[in-house]
């Protein structure tokens, strides 16, 4: 808990102690909500790397299957004296390769994405806090007779009206 706000050895007023609290409370709350904004932003990086890799596995299928496709297969041509159909059919391979290595990676970091339990674990937290809060009572006081306070000394005296004010 909290230092007491006077000298050591004096004690804190009501007004104090629910201050203190609702100081305490707001603070916890603003934590809470850093917390799931964190969590959130991790997420959110996860599927944008996943997405990243889904795009460039089309993007390689797309604009490079042309070009590379032709290369590979003049290359493939050149180096084994291979026929034609065999070179373009080993050429599309390779880049179907690249594109499922790309794709995979998609899966992965999708995959983490959808794992990450982030916010649930913070909404579970902030739940159980509210409960907890909820269920605290105050300690219970012997309550004098209506109209009279007991003082120090055993003597009676009439109680003050207080304004709200």
């Amino acid at each position: 808990m909290s230092a007491p706000d006077g000298p050591v050895g004096t004690e804190r007023s009501l007004g104090q102690l629910v201050s203190a609290a609702s100081k305490e409370m707001s603070e916890l709350v603003h934590d809470e909500i850093a917390l799931v904004k964190a969590q959130l932003t991790q997420d959110v990086k996860r599927g944008a790397i996943g997405s990243a890799a889904f795009i460039a596995a089309t993007a390689v299928l797309i604009f490079s299957l042309p070009m590379l496709s032709f290369a590979l297969a003049y290359g493939i041509r050149t180096w084994s004296g291979w026929n034609m159909a065999i070179c373009f059919v080993l050429s599309f391979a390779a880049n179907v390769l690249v594109a499922g290595l790309l794709a995979w990676i998609g899966v992965v970091y999708a995959k983490k994405a959808a794992k990450g339990k982030g916010p649930q674990k913070a909404a579970a937290a902030a739940k159980e806090t509210a409960a907890v809060l909820g269920n605290v009572k105050p300690h219970p006081r012997a309550v004098a007779p209506a109209g009279a306070l007991e003082l120090e000394s055993g003597e009676r005296a009439e109680a003050v009206a207080r304004s709200t004010a």
